[in-house]
């Protein structure tokens, strides 16, 4: 019994800090999991950085209200669960990320969530479990399944190598660079294709 586990960010929609960084002109924003490994580390760096120029959750939404999923996403998505169980581990927020599973057709998402002041200030956030994305895949295995994982950033890396199959899709020169023994792919048809043969 298989269950495709996939990255949200990156690989299904736009990164949404990127397009928040360019709505507002604050070059800083546009680092995200690409860049930065620990993960604690850049959401704090992020909320340093909303604080300090009195942004909160309304003008994230508002953002994220723009943002449509990458050309062919939810076909690729609407053709992979006719044949796979298909899970989205995110290290976003359920603030954040509605209107996005609206647009992808509701797939399941599991992510964390942000802690919110009445004014819209957004004062911390709450993961789920430490190493969520491991941490699943894992939990997933020890119930039955063999797991196939895809993403794009270095939170990524845990649970497609721990994964029976695990691919990049998207990813950074140097990402691919650092680990050469998996296999990238940059369009949605190549990692049908290659979930499709894992399977088999």
């Amino acid at each position: 019994m298989y269950i495709t586990c996939l990255d949200m960010e990156g690989v299904l929609v736009p990164e949404i800090w990127i397009a928040f960084s360019e709505a507002t002109g604050i070059p800083e924003l546009k680092r995200t999991t690409r860049d930065e490994p620990d993960y604690n580390k850049l959401m704090n760096f992020r909320l340093d950085i909303l604080k300090e120029h009195h942004l909160g959750l309304k003008e994230i939404q508002d953002v994220i209200a723009t943002i449509d999923p990458l050309p062919g996403a939810k076909e690729f998505l609407d053709e992979l669960r006719t044949f796979s169980q298909v899970i989205i581990l995110s290290d976003t927020f359920e603030q954040f990320a509605q209107p996005l599973m609206k647009k992808l057709g509701w797939p399941t998402l599991f992510c964390n969530t942000l802690e919110v002041a009445p004014d819209g200030t957004i004062t911390g956030f709450r993961m789920r479990c430490p190493q969520s994305k491991l941490t699943t895949v894992k939990a997933l295995q020890s119930i039955g399944y063999d797991t196939i994982a895809s993403g794009d950033s270095y939170n990524d890396l845990g649970m497609i190598q721990a994964s029976k199959a695990g691919f990049l899709f998207k990813s950074t020169a140097q990402i691919k660079a650092d680990h050469p023994e998996l296999p990238a792919y940059e369009e949605f048809s190549d990692l049908l294709a290659a979930i499709r043969k894992a399977m088999d």
